[in-house]
């Protein structure tokens, strides 16, 4: 597997955990210290030091030590690599599902018609 790959590997699986999109979702705010980060989740401090790490591996954040607090900020570099991937995908268009409703109600009134 090249090194691109595993970094898409890295960051869709930090990515699939709510608690992580959490974290992030959080930090596109503001800086944070650890422990602000950790207060709204009901699991202790290294159960949300582990989600922290496994976001700076994935290079979706960063985290500095300033004195005895670290501060934790969004890396903006790591979703652009996601981004740029999944970008690759917006050849096809959006599905409106509202129009894909009124196509299949057009479709059932057709056959009915059809088959009286």
């Amino acid at each position: 597997m090249s090194d691109p790959e595993q970094r898409l590997d890295q960051i869709f699986s930090a990515l699939a955990d709510p608690t992580r999109r959490r974290i992030l979702a959080m930090l596109l705010e503001d800086d944070m210290a650890v422990s602000d980060v950790a207060a709204p989740f009901e699991v202790s401090l290294a159960a949300v030091s582990k989600h922290l790490v496994v976001l700076a591996g994935a290079g979706l954040i960063r985290q500095e030590r300033r004195g005895r607090i670290t501060w934790c900020q969004i890396d903006p570099e790591g979703l652009r690599h996601a981004s740029i991937w999944m970008q690759g995908f917006g050849q096809f268009d959006p599905v409106d599902l509202d129009d894909f409703e009124r196509y299949l109600a057009r479709s059932l009134a057709d056959e009915d018609q059809a088959a009286d």
